[in-house]
């Protein structure tokens, strides 16, 4: 990952988070949003809190799922701009460790080469939705809005656009960026911005059953699938099965894949360590 080495995380255990929780719980990793008097809107500095988790995330071989969730009513409304413009405004961490490269939400969750669940519980608003996209999947409540905002402010989603590309149509992300107002959970679900709906009183569990499902699932398939994936978008079509091809065959030398084997012979759960 570009903006934190595995030696930048081994210090995690001694850093002080002040904008975001985290905790562990076997193989699954929560990180929660905890700025809610401010609706969770990100500083530079929780920008970098969060990148810093999903950096421990990343190279923490015994994690296999990360959940992000919310504080409050709002899931997040974005940047907090003042502590973009005002560096006085940006509480720093001096826990954390100096981040490598300029904190960009967008690319740090497209690194994380694991999967992500965002639980949606409250409205999710301009930037955050460069951490919605980043996510592999996306539960929701039906009463929580999506929306793009900047354009009554005169500015304009630079950076959710290319989170957004992938997932929804050129058109789509016009109508949403020149409008700016918000959609329901039922239509960025059929739009596929939404994954999942679920009523707030079964979205926790839900999102948990998905969860242990991948952390009970082969850790170095996955992660394999998910960088494949993302590296045939920029092969020629031409190339992309032949790619594919060897990167299965890497995959069957592993003792994982002995193991899936095996396990399937001799009709028991499978014990995967990841190698």
């Amino acid at each position: 990952m570009r903006f934190y080495t595995q030696e930048d995380i081994s210090a995690f255990d001694n850093v002080r988070f002040l904008h975001i929780k985290t905790a562990k719980a076997g193989h699954l990793f929560t990180i929660t949003l905890a700025r809610p008097g401010k609706r969770n809107a990100f500083t530079p500095t929780m920008a970098e809190e969060i990148i810093f988790a999903l950096a421990y995330a990343h190279y923490e071989a015994d994690i296999r799922c990360v959940v992000l969730k919310a504080e409050g009513p709002v899931f997040c409304a974005g940047a907090d701009l003042s502590a973009f413009h005002d560096t006085s405004a940006n509480t720093l961490n001096p826990n954390l460790p100096t981040i490598r490269e300029e904190a960009r939400l967008g690319d740090a969750f497209s690194e994380l080469l694991k999967p992500c669940i965002a639980q949606v519980e409250g409205a999710v608003l301009a930037g955050g939705f460069l951490m919605i996209c980043g996510c592999t999947f996306v539960f929701s409540v039906p009463e929580a809005t999506f929306s793009l905002p900047e354009i009554k402010r005169g500015i304009w989603p630079m950076q959710v656009m290319a989170s957004l590309l992938p997932i929804i149509p050129q058109r789509k992300i016009l109508e949403m960026s020149v409008t700016g107002r918000a959609y329901s959970g039922q239509e960025t679900l059929e739009m596929g911005l939404v994954t999942h709906l679920a009523d707030r009183e079964k979205i926790a569990t839900e999102v948990n059953a998905l969860a242990m499902q991948i952390c009970n699932s082969a850790p170095l398939a996955i992660q394999s699938g998910i960088q494949g994936l993302q590296k045939i978008q920029n092969l020629p079509q031409s190339e992309q099965h032949a790619f594919l091809k060897s990167e299965l065959y890497k995959l069957l030398q592993t003792e994982d894949a002995q193991e899936g084997a095996l396990a399937f012979k001799e009709k028991r759960e499978p014990i995967w360590k990841g190698k």
